[in-house]
């Protein structure tokens, strides 16, 4: 059976024209869902009965699970047990301009980076697209709040899982569904080239984040074994092509390593890189944990001011969650 969550607006209103209804319920059952957040389709007061039984019979409303929360400063991390008994991760984040939410798309992730917690369990499966609307919801309904940003940056290669998390963000951005404005997603990929090129062409009018972490391919392919398969000269291309297409900049996501990636030379070679492309760097510092042996960089502020004297536009990500593993590069999708 089918989740409603899963369903688009334009699929709901095919769905009443093909039972004989009138397609505006569409416009009703998604006010319920998505404004009042009621999720028991008896309830829905304003349909007729025997349209309610037809919707339960041909529609699941189940949800995930809040298994449990760790919360540190500005910042609370959700344990989700899927129905199949998966665990995801979702980290919701105060910010001056409100509440943003890192949600999960897969269940453990393929592509393998070095530095990063998610990459040691394999996939297992991609997320649904109601898995991943439900984080938002029941996340709103727990804490009583509007979350005003999403960003699919948590468990997960996005790309990877590339229909679930278009139709994802199509019903994320509906008027009619949560009604988030485009410039308030963010979709991060590391690079699947193919599916940056596809991106390209459906105008979603969302941010766009690369996660590059290296500037040549010498260090990529150290730390990010997708450059074995996408080398950095075949992304910029890639990324030159979206930002024609779209005039979108993006972000260029850049964790600090010690060691690694962090040299002055580096800063120069990636601001080579970037030059004339609509693009700022996000620099992010690295979030040890007890199971990598890469380091935090101390050279952070240096390299930034690098980069800004070379004409790029770049800022240090705030740090959260760092002291309840809930910050970037250490979510995991089990129970520990």
């Amino acid at each position: 059976m089918r989740n409603l969550f899963d369903v688009k607006f334009n699929d709901l209103e095919d769905y009443f024209t093909s039972i004989g209804e009138k397609k505006f319920k569409a416009s009703q059952v998604f006010e319920w869902l998505y404004k009042h957040h009621e999720y028991n389709i008896d309830n829905f007061s304003n349909l007729k009965k025997e349209i309610r039984e037809k919707l339960k019979n041909d529609f699941s409303t189940s949800m995930i699970k809040i298994k449990k929360y760790e919360e540190g400063k500005d910042v609370r991390k959700y344990l989700f047990l899927l129905e199949d008994g998966n665990y995801i991760e979702a980290v919701l984040m105060h910010h001056d301009y409100g509440y943003s939410l890192c949600v999960s798309s897969q269940v453990g992730c393929n592509m393998g980076c070095r530095f990063c917690e998610s990459g040691r369990l394999k996939k297992v499966r991609n997320l649904d697209v109601h898995e991943m609307v439900e984080q938002i919801l029941i996340i709103e309904d727990d804490m009583h709040l509007r979350i005003d940003r999403v960003v699919i940056m948590g468990i997960g290669e996005p790309f990877d899982n590339y229909d679930n998390i278009v139709d994802f963000i199509k019903i994320i951005n509906d008027a009619k569904g949560i009604g988030l404005g485009s410039r308030h997603i963010t979709v991060s990929t590391c690079g699947l080239v193919p599916k940056i090129l596809e991106f390209a062409d459906l105008s979603l009018q969302v941010n766009l984040a690369l996660s590059l972490h290296a500037p040549n391919d010498e260090i990529r392919n150290q730390i990010m074994p997708i450059n074995k398969v996408y080398n950095i000269s075949k992304v910029m291309e890639a990324l030159r092509v979206y930002l024609s297409k779209t005039n979108r900049r993006v972000t260029i996501e850049y964790v600090m390593i010690k060691g690694i990636n962090d040299s002055i030379e580096c800063a120069r070679e990636l601001s080579n890189l970037l030059k004339g492309m609509n693009v700022y760097v996000n620099l992010i510092p690295y979030n040890e944990t007890n199971n990598l042996q890469f380091k935090k960089s101390d050279r952070i502020n240096e390299f930034k001011d690098t980069l800004l004297k070379l004409g790029i536009n770049t800022t240090v990500r705030r740090e959260f969650g760092g002291s309840i593993s809930g910050a970037c590069g250490q979510l995991r999708s089990k129970e520990v």
